[in-house]
């Protein structure tokens, strides 16, 4: 399943990197589906529910992910609680996330606060953030599928070009 080192992309290529989390076992949009098959990579910030899932995810390319708190225990012996990995001269840390969406940001801060990361990536809200913080981008693609405190489906594409990270929200088209 989730293999050890993501691709890399060539110094002067755009690295295309897809993004979900909290998808809970339920139908994929195929927007979302579409999407994944044009990237270089997939990230999952957890919340599969299912190892079906987690399965499913893999058979659309190279998959990196973690395991979330709705996560069954078969998921939980697979994937790690959080991971730390460089892509194209970018280190990105990866977790779930905990607590309410009030204090996520200070939850998934400290989980890599003794390592100098160029993004921070996690789910478990539901909510869709895209925000720089002390030259650290925060990004939360939300749910492509689940409205749980939400105000919309979505999902995320990151790029790294030029030695620098962005990340884009994309609402999920009714």
């Amino acid at each position: 399943m989730p293999k050890a080192d993501p691709p890399q992309a060539e110094v002067s290529n755009t690295m295309r990197i897809g993004v979900t989390a909290d998808t809970h076992s339920r139908a994929i949009p195929q927007q979302l589906m579409d999407d994944l098959r044009q990237v270089d990579f997939i990230i999952h910030a957890g919340d599969f529910c299912s190892v079906k899932d987690l399965k499913m995810f893999s058979s659309l390319g190279y998959l990196k992910a973690v395991y979330g708190n709705m996560d069954e225990p078969a998921v939980r012996r697979i994937l790690p609680r959080r991971e730390i990995f460089e892509v194209s001269g970018q280190l990105i840390g990866l977790v779930h996330g905990d607590g309410a969406p009030q204090t996520i940001l200070d939850y998934v801060g400290a989980q890599f606060k003794d390592v100098k990361v160029s993004a921070i990536i996690f789910g478990h809200s539901h909510q869709p953030c895209n925000q720089k913080i002390k030259d650290i981008l925060y990004f939360n693609p939300g749910s492509p599928n689940d409205l749980i405190i939400a105000p919309y489906c979505s999902y995320g594409i990151l790029e790294i070009k030029d030695n620098q990270i962005t990340g884009k929200i994309i609402k999920v088209k009714k």
